[in-house]
């Protein structure tokens, strides 16, 4: 008999409040692992659509697969999977509805797409339990299962491009309490894996550590998962891990984001890059957001730099109506029916020439001043006259230039 390649996804078991996929996955993983079943590679964390009604949230789903030798081994994992995920999960959150899938099957190009589907754009309980009937996958839905979309995204997105990303988690006592990390650790750290890991430090901030009462200590971001370890071993903790995995992962490529052409084609809840000319100055609004137009010939939108994004905003102040942007993020709710394009990063590809016009500078060296209405210029110094269209054109220099800006770890 050959053995079953089974693929196993799981959504939705966090909650506001706390709890963690990752962490339910990591523990199953665990148990798995102490039964001597097989694990093949990496597991998986798949950041859904950012703008998804009823994300959960941190937006990620996981998924990992396993090579078994019997329809038993399977009827055995699935009851070590089913059995953590409905002990695990925050039931008793109204918002919080796991979705478990098991698939035995070939990751065909229609589950590949619909994996970029829900990262991309709205996707219903519906949809991926039709598509989980049609391909033979046996799912578990808990209360109304909403899980299951990110379940089997989690499974069926295609990686071309990934990271990695190393989770260490807390012991159950220490939910909600101070993390002790030691900061400096980290400082030296970035210092000695930088670029290999990224996102650890934002102007001093430790991005690698959450702010939330959930299982997570601290997350460490790389290309490598090689380097991860090295890193774990530099960044000192005054209490206790519980446990640790390494996630392949979709976070940082961009793969939410889709080009196109104008935008009269973009539409809410969905993530877009979009070039356009910035039609006004940035202005500020109630809670320190910044906000601008970014129109082309086929429309306009609304775009926004949300406070939270602290230095990233003085970006873009800077920016001047007739710079030309192309802009990377996603259309929420606004202020208009269109919605608000939130700025995740901007690429400024040409700057307008900001200009002033003065009065004309004299022979002698001194700036003429008016000689009256219609009445051009007249020097003070040495009575020289100059017509009224005789006005100096003085380009200002700009506080940003061409390039890339991104919002703060």
């Amino acid at each position: 008999m050959n053995n079953i390649l089974l693929y196993i996804g799981i959504d939705d078991t966090d909650s506001s409040s706390g709890m963690c996929t990752t962490y339910v996955t990591c523990v199953i993983l665990s148990k798995l692992k102490d039964c001597g079943f097989n694990i093949i590679g990496f597991p998986r964390l798949i950041r859904l659509n950012p703008f998804a009604r009823f994300k959960t949230r941190g937006n990620g789903a996981t998924s990992f697969k396993l090579e078994l030798k019997s329809d038993k081994e399977v009827d055995e994992v699935k009851k070590i999977v089913l059995e953590n995920v409905q002990q695990l999960s925050v039931l008793q959150d109204e918002r919080t509805n796991p979705g478990v899938v098991f698939y035995d099957g070939e990751i065909t190009q229609e589950l590949q797409e619909f994996g970029l589907e829900t990262i991309r754009n709205i996707v219903t309980i519906q949809d991926a339990e039709t598509l989980l009937n049609k391909v033979g996958a046996d799912f578990y839905k808990f209360k109304n299962g909403r899980g299951i979309i990110g379940a089997l995204a989690a499974i069926s997105c295609p990686l071309n491009d990934k990271t990695y990303e190393l989770l260490t988690y807390r012991i159950p006592e220490n939910y909600g309490t101070t993390r002790q990390i030691n900061h400096e650790s980290v400082v030296e750290m970035n210092d000695n894996t930088y670029p290999d890991t990224f996102d650890n430090l934002d102007q001093g901030y430790v991005a690698i550590e959450p702010h939330t009462p959930c299982p997570v200590l601290y997350g460490i971001r790389s290309e490598n998962p090689e380097i991860l370890c090295q890193a774990k071993d530099i960044v000192k903790i005054s209490e206790p891990v519980e446990r640790s995995c390494i996630y392949l992962t979709n976070q940082h490529t961009d793969m939410h984001l889709q080009k196109v052409g104008n935008i009269s084609e973009m539409n809410k809840f969905k993530c877009y890059i979009v070039e356009g000319t910035v039609r006004n100055k940035p202005h500020v609004i109630e809670g320190g957001h910044l906000i601008f137009t970014l129109g082309d010939d086929s429309g306009q939108v609304e775009c926004a730099a949300y406070e939270p994004t602290k230095q990233f905003r003085e970006f873009v102040r800077e920016l001047e109506p007739e710079d030309f942007l192309r802009v990377y993020g996603g259309i929420g709710e606004g202020i208009t029916p269109k919605g608000t394009l939130n700025i995740e990063k901007f690429e400024l590809l040409k700057l307008a020439d900001l200009v002033v016009s003065k009065n004309p500078m004299c022979d002698c060296g001194k700036r003429m001043k008016s000689a009256g209405t219609g009445k051009g210029f007249k020097c003070p110094k040495c009575g020289s006259k100059l017509g009224e269209d005789e006005k100096d054109t003085i380009i200002i220099q700009r506080n940003i230039k061409k390039g890339f800006y991104e919002t703060p770890p």
